[in-house]
């Protein structure tokens, strides 16, 4: 990358990173996807309970290796293959020490977005585990909650739902339909079975300080 482009892209992060602090949550920079394993490791103890959402962006820095290495007792989403294991694990995350996720949107004044379909990642985000780390390529970063909704519908969803496989209008359009009408809502979108856009979650200053903490990246990742 051009190194006056990652100055400036560079101080956008430290503007968000001081306005996740004053909402009352832990700020962290990657430069690089590659220095993303290091801090996480240094925010869990040996022997912590360890789940996650179902993260690209927490995957394409390594995260699943870490966990796997035998220093935590990992609830591993993967190997739960009937509808009953998949439910018990989801729940199970609700007692777990750490939970690792994404953000499908991080606005300049320091608020997380998300939107889930089964909401497990949203619920353990919002109440649970006692630690909550969040790892966010700079393409999260929106200007606001309209850029932030915008961002979901275009940008999120349509390659989650390709990726999930769910019979969706934005796997078939790369749009949610809710973008072709005028005066749509924050929470419009298709009816279809395979919906991921259910519930949303904002997540504003916190009551539990330093409970939610902030792995800004410096490079794109995840959807």
């Amino acid at each position: 990358m051009d190194n006056n482009k990652k100055a400036v892209r560079e101080l956008r992060i430290k503007r968000v990173g001081e306005a996740l602090k004053r909402n009352n949550m832990e700020f962290y920079y990657a430069d690089s996807a590659s220095d993303v394993k290091g801090i996480v490791e240094s925010l869990m103890k040996d022997g912590d309970t360890v789940t996650h959402g179902g993260s690209v962006s927490m995957a394409e820095c390594g995260i699943r290796e870490l966990l796997s290495s035998g220093k935590y007792n990992y609830l591993d989403r993967s190997k739960a293959t009937t509808p009953e294991e998949i439910k018990a694990t989801y729940r199970a995350a609700f007692s777990a020490d750490v939970f690792i996720t994404s953000a499908n949107a991080i606005t300049e004044d320091g608020v997380l977005y998300n939107v889930d379909g089964n909401s497990n990642r949203i619920a353990a985000i919002a109440f649970g585990p006692d630690s909550v780390i969040v790892i966010a390529g700079y393409n999260k970063i929106v200007r606001d909650l309209h850029e932030a909704e915008v961002r979901v519908k275009t940008e999120a969803a349509p390659p989650n739902c390709v990726r999930l496989d769910c019979a969706t209008y934005c796997k078939e359009t790369g749009r949610c339909v809710s973008l072709t009408k005028s005066g749509s809502q924050m929470y419009d979108g298709c009816s279809g079975d395979g919906r991921i856009c259910c519930n949303y979650l904002i997540s504003a200053q916190q009551r539990h300080k330093g409970r939610i903490k902030v792995i800004i990246v410096g490079e794109e990742l995840g959807y």
